[in-house]
């Protein structure tokens, strides 16, 4: 299901200029060579993290689901001077492909890449964090949310991917495995009164998730 004209994205695209220049390459040849290409944030969406990780300023940002690194680039764009990002990958090759751009980047001292199952690896990150990007296994998005919540700075930000998923929990009878999942984490959400979150119809749904 599309959920903004293919038109108007081509000209959301051309009025949009917060997507650091540097990722065009790496973007375009994860999008011609990578057999899932799709699971990559669209250019204008990685402005988009760029942009909120600039206003925010954070000091401290993880990431769940690396892919081959643009989305963590994006949002290592507003770290602070001494700021440092943490992304979680499961697949040992994505994750050596993406710390490879991070070496090659200008953030390659405050890049931090954590390979293997990321419900192992978030609790052994104790940091308090301002940013948290989840684009990972959707069936495992409450076990994160809930690892996660507790070192989420109050005020801080959980920005969630894919919470529209595809349009698919739109339908009146909501089928198949990650469309049932991300219905029972928009429900789960949605009931915590310890948060408030709004979804953002880009791409395919971002949820904003606030810390009281």
């Amino acid at each position: 299901m599309e959920f903004i004209n293919p038109i108007a994205n081509t000209y959301i695209e051309q009025y949009s200029q917060a997507t650091p220049s540097y990722l065009r390459a790496m973007y375009d040849t994860t999008m011609a060579s990578h057999p899932h290409a799709h699971l990559q944030s669209n250019w204008h969406q990685g402005g988009f993290l760029s942009f909120m990780s600039k206003l925010i300023h954070p000091t401290h940002i993880l990431e769940i689901g690396s892919f081959t690194g643009f989305s963590s680039l994006c949002l290592a764009e507003g770290l602070t001077e001494n700021g440092a990002l943490h992304t979680i990958e499961l697949r040992e090759e994505d994750a050596q492909t993406a710390s490879n751009y991070f070496k090659n980047s200008p953030h390659a001292a405050k890049m931090n890449m954590h390979i293997g199952d990321a419900k192992q690896i978030i609790p052994t990150l104790t940091y308090e964090w301002d940013l948290v990007f989840i684009d990972a296994d959707k069936t495992g998005y409450i076990d994160y949310y809930q690892l996660i919540l507790p070192r989420l700075k109050n005020n801080g930000l959980m920005i969630v991917d894919n919470t529209l998923f595809h349009g698919e929990v739109l339908e009146a009878q909501v089928s198949g495995k990650s469309a049932k999942a991300i219905q029972a984490f928009n429900d789960y959400v949605l009931n915590d009164a310890s948060t408030e979150q709004t979804i953002l119809t880009i791409r395919d749904g971002l949820t904003f998730i606030r810390k009281k």
